[in-house]
């Protein structure tokens, strides 16, 4: 596969870069992460209203502009450089690509067309209190809230954990499991409006303060008929989570880059032993080791996007699409990698300037690192490759 961006996806990407440029400095940051929602009201808002990146894999029938993952991918790129504070992430990538994927008709209509007004932002609520016992693990195997049927509906009980923006979305899109299944069997998706009585969400703090997680408990909360989004969805929860992978990965090589340009233009300026410090050929091989994984990095994502958009397409190629867990699974655990390495390695060549809190390396490599435990880090994702391997060579 040539990969080349054509002059729209160039032009999208140019002005993802130029605005966030403006908006999404280390001031703005550092003042978004130290609130409790996260993210700036008035940025999510001009997001939706001025460039509608919200909309931008929404089929046009819903009022979005019925782009593919490639654009969303190189958005989500330049989000990653910047270090973006916006429930973006875990409205488009969690949450509309949920309702995409497993919603009916009905849901669509409704949620995906508030999503695309810029008036509804929404996550994804799957992993259980058990998760973090579960070995790292991130698949439908960690759901472990439960529902039952009731007479008019459901009944949903049980703990989220490490929900993106869960605290303060509009739309809780949440998996639960009848009760005595495990793996994938038995699992259910729910649309579930967040003021749903007997729901109580709380932001829990991290380590990584410019992406805000949340932990969801729900109570013998009752829900309609109409909030069920399908039964037996242990395999569309499993490609939703596929797709926030290459969305994460965009992000992480985006970071990557962005962390390798400012190390880079650092060593330029700081002057050692009477030279600067680039001139360094030890220092050299450091910043092209980490130039190599940017380009490899890129590669990965890139492709895997053109995977995820074949996938979500209703026209689209079988073949290629049915290799969305193994793409996705290559990008994050490759970009996963690159970006720890590259903060890491910034992090040295900053010298003791580089973890101080004036500069903004530390808040990469915090980023870096939380980006590399969601959803598995570089191992759980080789892992899954050989394992899909070895299962398709049986």
């Amino acid at each position: 596969m040539e990969f080349v961006f054509t002059d729209e996806q160039q032009m999208i990407r140019d002005t993802a870069e130029a605005f966030l440029q403006d908006v999404s400095t280390s001031e703005a940051v550092r003042a978004a992460m130290a609130t409790d929602a996260g993210f700036d009201p008035a940025l999510w808002e001009r997001i939706c209203t001025e460039l509608c990146f919200q909309a931008i894999t929404i089929p046009e029938e819903f009022g979005g502009m019925g782009l593919g993952y490639v654009e969303l991918a190189a958005v989500l790129e330049q989000m990653g450089r910047f270090l973006l504070c916006s429930p973006f992430f875990s409205t488009v990538a969690l949450g509309a690509n949920a309702l995409m994927v497993a919603g009916n008709d009905a849901q669509k209509a409704q949620y995906l067309t508030q999503i695309a007004e810029g008036s509804l932002t929404a996550t994804l609520a799957y992993t259980g209190a058990s998760a973090a016992k579960a070995g790292g693990q991130w698949g439908p195997e960690v759901v472990d809230a439960t529902y039952t049927k009731a007479a008019d509906g459901y009944v949903l009980d049980g703990a989220w954990r490490y929900v993106v923006d869960g605290h303060t979305a509009g739309l809780l899109l949440m998996a639960a499991r009848q009760p005595g299944t495990c793996g994938q069997e038995g699992i259910a998706l729910f649309a579930v409006p967040a003021d749903t009585n007997g729901l109580s969400r709380e932001w829990t703090p991290t380590m990584d303060q410019t992406r805000h997680l949340a932990a969801i408990t729900a109570k013998q909360v009752t829900l309609p008929a109409d909030a069920l989004m399908c039964e037996n969805a242990g395999k569309q929860l499993s490609r939703i989570i596929d797709l926030a992978k290459v969305a994460v990965a965009a992000e992480q090589m985006g970071g990557s880059q962005e962390i390798l340009d400012r190390t880079v233009a650092y060593m330029q300026e700081r002057v050692q032993f009477g030279r600067a410090i680039a001139s360094f050929q030890a220092l050299k091989h450091k910043t092209a080791d980490m130039m190599l994984k940017c380009e490899v990095s890129r590669s990965a994502v890139y492709y895997a996007a053109c995977v995820a958009q074949e996938f979500l397409s209703a026209d689209g190629d079988a073949a290629l699409a049915a290799e969305l867990p193994e793409a996705a699974a290559m990008a994050k655990g490759y970009c996963s990698d690159t970006y720890f390495f590259n903060a890491g390695s910034a992090i040295q060549l900053y010298g003791g300037v580089g973890f101080t809190w004036e500069y903004d390396v530390h808040l990469y490599f915090k980023r870096a690192k939380s980006s590399e435990l969601f959803l598995g880090n570089g191992a759980q994702q080789r892992e899954q490759v050989a394992q899909m391997l070895l299962d398709g060579g049986e």
